[in-house]
C-alpha cells in the first residue's frame, strides 16, 4: 500500500490572511456623521484663524468657545448614536465599557506631572485593533468618563472628547491592520503615538487660547490682529505653556507602546477573536 503524501505549502502558494474583525463597521450614515462632526470640529478649534478680524465672531471671542462647546456635545452625541445604530452589539458595548473604564482610570496616574498620561498608549492600541469607528466612540467616551472621575468638567471637555476621538480613530486608520505585525507594527504605532500626542496638545491649545484674549500679553489671542500675527502668538503660546507637557506625553506613549504593546495587542486581538463581533447570532429551535 502506498502511503498518502502529506500536502505541503510550496513557495508559489499565497499565504492566507484573515481579515481582522471590527467591533463596528462604519456604514454610509455613520461615516457621514463622522465627517460632519469633524468638519464642525475643525471650525470650532480653528475659528480664530478662519474668522476675519472685523467679524462678529471675533467681537465675542470670550463667548465663542462656550458656544462651540455646546454644539460639539450635541454633535458627538449624534455620532455616537449613529455609530451604535450601525451595529454596536452587546459584546462591543461590553468591550467599550471595559476599555473606557480602564482608560479613565489610567488618566489620573501622573496627573500634573510633566505629561505622564498612560491612557494615550491604550487608546492607540485599542484603535489599531478595533478599528476607526470603535476608536472614535472609545476615545470620546473615555475622555467623558475621565472628566467625571477627575472633576475636569468644563467648556474644554467637549473639545477633549472630540480630540481624543480623532486621536483614537486615527490609530484605526493606519495601514496594514491585517498584515503588519511584529516590530514594524510597533514602530508604526510608536511613531503615530508620538506625533498624535503633539497634535492632541496643539489642538487643545486652540480650545483654550481664545480665553486669553482679554489679557495684556504678547502670546494672547488678539481678535483685531491679522492671521499671521495671531499664528505667531499661538506658536509662542504653545512653546511657553505646553511644549514640555506634550513632549512628556509623547515620550510616555512611545515607551509604553514599545514595552507593553506586544502583550496588550495580543490580549486585544485574542478578546476580539473570542467575541466574534461579526458572527451572526443564531438560535437553534428545539
Amino acid at each position: 500500500m502506498t502511503p498518502h503524501a502529506t500536502p505541503t505549502r510550496t513557495a508559489t502558494q499565497p499565504r492566507t490572511t484573515t481579515a481582522q474583525a471590527r467591533a463596528i463597521r462604519l456604514g454610509p450614515r455613520s461615516t457621514a456623521a463622522l465627517a460632519l462632526v469633524s468638519a464642525v470640529g475643525v471650525v470650532a478649534f480653528g475659528w480664530p484663524f478662519l474668522a476675519p478680524p472685523a467679524s462678529e465672531l471675533n467681537a465675542h471671542a470670550q463667548d465663542a468657545p462656550w458656544l462651540f462647546a455646546g454644539l460639539l456635545v450635541l454633535l458627538v452625541a449624534v455620532v455616537a448614536a449613529t455609530i451604535s445604530e450601525s451595529g454596536l452589539g452587546p459584546k462591543a458595548v461590553a468591550m467599550l465599557g471595559v476599555l473606557a473604564a480602564t482608560g479613565a482610570a489610567l488618566r489620573p496616574i501622573g496627573a500634573g506631572t510633566a505629561g505622564i498620561e498612560p491612557m494615550f498608549f491604550l487608546m492607540v492600541l485599542s484603535g489599531r485593533v478595533l478599528g476607526p469607528g470603535f476608536g472614535f466612540t472609545l476615545g470620546s467616551l473615555t475622555m467623558f468618563a475621565s472628566a467625571l472621575l477627575t472633576g475636569g468638567v468644563g467648556p474644554w471637555m467637549p473639545f477633549q472628547m472630540l480630540a481624543m476621538g480623532w486621536f483614537t480613530m486615527g490609530a484605526g486608520l493606519l495601514p496594514g491592520p491585517d498584515r503588519l505585525r511584529g516590530r514594524a507594527e510597533l514602530a508604526l504605532l510608536a511613531l503615530y503615538g508620538f506625533l498624535a500626542a503633539f497634535a492632541y496638545g496643539t489642538i487643545m491649545n486652540l480650545a483654550g487660547w481664545p480665553f486669553m484674549g482679554a489679557l495684556a500679553s504678547d502670546i494672547a489671542f488678539d481678535p483685531h490682529a491679522a492671521v499671521p500675527a495671531n499664528l505667531a502668538r499661538f506658536l509662542a503660546y504653545c512653546t511657553a505653556t505646553s511644549l514640555g507637557w506634550d513632549l512628556g506625553r509623547a515620550a510616555v506613549t512611545v515607551v509604553l507602546t514599545l514595552t507593553l504593546g506586544p502583550a496588550v495587542l495580543k490580549a486585544l486581538r485574542r478578546a476580539t477573536r473570542r467575541a466574534a463581533f461579526e458572527t451572526a447570532v443564531t438560535f437553534d429551535p428545539r
